[in-house]
């Protein structure tokens, strides 16, 4: 009797240790199997089981969370959708993350492990901590200004601190409501099929992901390069270029909008932004000068992130002299995000120094104990300070009586530089209206905004098309909003 009792004992222990072995396989083996396939849907209930942090914009929270009772409990919802969404992106049930909600997806879903109150905590109870909370650089005011001031056309603002690499704001229209993706219902699959279908490519943050030819706004960039390098010295002294200019090795003669471009001064040539003076500067700077000052402003960077990733701007560095010549004025195969153009004006206003942009302030668990704050910023140097103050004064001039006029804000110091690109082919696409600006209150020692924007202008407008005309007043409501905070 005791050998048969000894024999189950054993034949129990050894189904318990084949339950136990099954279930480390299970568990931890094939783990990653199971949570990947399809048809487990054990991890989006867990992840839609509670509220989602929210992302927040001058102390008020943009989005927030809606119990809708299903099996996928919590849904994303959004506090003037279309004004945030460049900035939000979307949270979806149905179609993931994108932009500050895919960036910041382990904080406010609450799966991240610093959430935990103790290491490993959530790994052995199998709970989700409650979602942080992202709080942003974004101000409001600005942000609104920019929204309304680009109204109905397709176009993008960026508007940084230069003192502090801080996004102040990222706005794209058309827009979008996120909170109409939230979902996984038909509802939500229609309006993403609205969006994908729709021409206008509301989904596109063009702030950050729509690559532009940057025309004369680009001309800050060269005029830096052409200082730096002693091709200027005195920006009053004449630049000995022809008008029209012949491209170097080519019969393409490039002309000016205006008059007063033969032999004018670095000072007048920015003012009334002649093509054929910062043709031929670039040309006189070569290739190399050229690449390195438009890298040194940030072009041909693939690894800016804000923490979302930006579009990489782009100065071609295997050009020939005519090529050369094209690129300078902001056109041939130089492309930039308005990001980036609000990083040149930033640069500009402070003193020559690039600083790296930035959108989240600091990052906050649920209960407001701080997770993570912005540090410090990588710095490099674009310019020379010495360039940087004569630049500051060419663009000074651009406003008070260059082509940015439509810029002036009483009781403020503003500088800013025009541009209409072109592009397509032959030039027969509809020109980009752009301005790029910064603006620093009488009183106070250093500009606190610098702003950048691009307008997708109108087919029926085309012959009034222009930065100045166009885009230099929605500049000038966002730095306004800016002074007046």
């Amino acid at each position: 009797m005791t050998r048969n009792i000894r024999h189950a004992a054993l034949f129990c222990a050894l189904l318990l240790a084949a339950l136990l072995a099954n279930a480390v396989r299970v568990q931890l083996v094939r783990a990653p199997e199971y949570d990947g396939n399809p048809a487990n849907r054990r991890p989006d209930i867990a992840r839609y089981q509670q509220p989602r942090g929210n992302i927040l914009v001058g102390g008020r929270a943009v989005t927030g969370s809606r119990d809708t009772g299903e099996h996928l409990r919590f849904e994303r919802t959004y506090a003037d959708g279309p004004l945030y969404a460049p900035v939000t992106g979307f949270a979806s049930q149905a179609y993931g993350t994108t932009l500050l909600e895919h960036a910041e997806d382990g904080l406010l879903s609450g799966a991240d492990p610093v959430l935990a109150p103790l290491p490993l905590w959530n790994d052995v109870t199998g709970g989700r901590s409650p979602g942080g909370d992202v709080v942003t650089t974004v101000d409001p005011a600005a942000q609104r200004a920019a929204y309304e001031g680009l109204g109905a056309r397709k176009g993008a603002v960026a508007a940084v601190d230069p003192a502090t690499g801080r996004v102040l704001a990222l706005v794209s229209t058309p827009s979008y409501d996120p909170q109409l993706l939230s979902g996984n219902g038909a509802d939500a699959d229609g309006t993403w099929t609205r969006l994908n279908r729709d021409p206008d490519k509301p989904m596109l943050n063009r702030a950050v992901r729509g690559t532009y030819p940057p025309g004369s706004t680009f001309k800050v960039v060269t005029a830096a390069a052409a200082l730096d390098a002693g091709v200027v010295r005195d920006l009053d002294a004449p630049t000995l270029t022809p008008d029209p200019y012949t491209l170097p090795g080519t019969r393409t003669r490039l002309t000016n909008e205006g008059e007063g471009c033969r032999n004018a001064s670095l000072r007048d040539a920015f003012e009334w932004s002649c093509n054929t003076v910062f043709a031929k500067l670039g040309v006189d700077v070569g290739v190399a000068g050229m690449a390195a000052s438009a890298e040194a402003f940030g072009f041909n960077d693939e690894g800016l992130r804000i923490p979302f990733s930006v579009a990489r701007s782009t100065f071609d560095t295997e050009v020939d002299r005519a090529q050369l010549g094209l690129s300078s004025i902001g056109q041939y195969n130089t492309r930039a995000t308005p990001l980036q153009m609000a990083m040149v004006a930033a640069a500009v206003a402070d003193g020559g120094q690039v600083r790296a942009p930035y959108l989240v302030e600091r990052t906050v668990r649920a209960g407001g104990s701080l997770v993570a704050a912005a540090g410090s910023r990588p710095v490099r140097e674009a310019m020379r300070p010495s360039t940087a103050r004569r630049l500051k004064e060419l663009m000074a001039g651009v406003v008070e009586h260059g082509t940015g006029a439509n810029a002036a804000i009483p009781g403020a110091l503003v500088g800013g530089k025009t541009g209409t690109a072109q592009h397509g082919v032959g030039n027969a696409g509809t020109p980009y209206a752009w301005f790029v600006s910064w603006a620093q209150r009488d009183g106070e020692a250093r500009p606190r905004v610098a702003v950048a924007v691009v307008v997708e202008g109108a087919p029926g407008e085309r012959e009034e098309i222009s930065g100045g005309g166009l885009a230099a007043p929605v500049a000038r409501a966002v730095m306004e909003a800016v002074l007046g905070g």
